[in-house]
């Protein structure tokens, strides 16, 4: 008798259906790290634009602005002011909002920053001197 050499249909199937479940975990769990990445962007982004008004604006001006920018604050990087999808705070498509609150004259007592995030609750900063 005559052996074969070689692989049987069935065990192409098999393996074929075993790298296919492997590389489907792989793309949902990168999916998972990249979203969790991006919302450690957004927390370092508020933390940054949080004491910029905390240690920059309030303690030279003693009241925080009705908005803010990169003008208003040019105290850091200006790339943290555009979330990881490129829109900049204040923006109705932006995940960064900033709701000035108790204002005279363009003069606030207080402020809530906040960042949604994709994997947990949204990421808020309320205003240190009320």
């Amino acid at each position: 008798m005559k052996s074969k050499k070689g692989f049987t249909v069935l065990e192409i199937i098999i393996v074929a259906v075993f790298a296919s479940l492997l590389l489907i975990l792989f793309f949902i769990q990168k999916a998972n790290l990249d979203a969790m990445q991006r919302d450690e962007d957004r927390k370092t982004a508020i933390n940054a634009m949080y004491y910029a008004l905390e240690e920059g604006y309030y303690k030279e001006h003693k009241y925080y602005p009705e908005e803010i920018n990169e003008e208003v604050i040019p105290y850091i990087d200006p790339a943290l002011w555009s979330d990881p999808f490129g829109a900049n705070v204040g923006d109705s498509a932006s995940s960064y909002s900033y709701t000035p609150a108790n204002c005279e004259k363009s003069h606030c007592k207080e402020y809530v920053l906040k960042a949604e995030l994709e994997k947990e609750d949204a990421y808020i900063k309320n205003s240190r001197n009320q």
